[in-house]
């Protein structure tokens, strides 16, 4: 386990500093781990929603509008599910060196890209490249 690097409170990665200095892997580190722990804390909150409302319901209309509220929770915690993975892969990416770069052009992804989507693994414009592409194909 290699020693914590310090990290001021108000501390946000800047285009002057670095890429991808110590001090910016631990910035984002720190938000993914806060993020998957908000998310596995939802998760828990679902399983115990879902549980509690596993009961008979007489009511074909009151029923009816619970399983419809049960498989909106399921989805929900699939789609936490699926986040709390893509989280990890970022976490793994920290870990190797690839974190912060795209996965297509091997190009920087921009701070602010960053900051308000960590998990993303292309810059924007690779991102919008692959976006208009799948679009043709899912057209043809």
């Amino acid at each position: 386990m290699k020693a914590q690097t310090f990290l001021p409170e108000d501390y946000r990665p800047a285009e002057d500093e670095p890429f991808m200095n110590e001090r910016q892997l631990e910035y984002f580190r720190r938000k993914l781990e806060a993020w998957k722990q908000e998310l596995l804390e939802l998760s828990a909150e679902t399983l115990e929603g879902l549980q509690d409302s596993a009961r008979a319901v007489p009511d074909l209309a009151d029923r009816a509008s619970e399983e419809t509220d049960r498989a909106i929770e399921l989805r929900t915690r699939d789609r936490q599910r699926k986040l709390v993975a893509k989280i990890d892969a970022a976490l793994r990416r920290i870990e190797t060196g690839e974190y912060g770069y795209c996965e297509m052009t091997g190009e920087p992804i921009s701070l602010r890209r960053l900051d308000a989507r960590p998990i993303a693994t292309m810059t924007l414009e690779a991102q919008e490249r692959h976006e208009r592409k799948e679009r043709v194909h899912r057209d043809d």
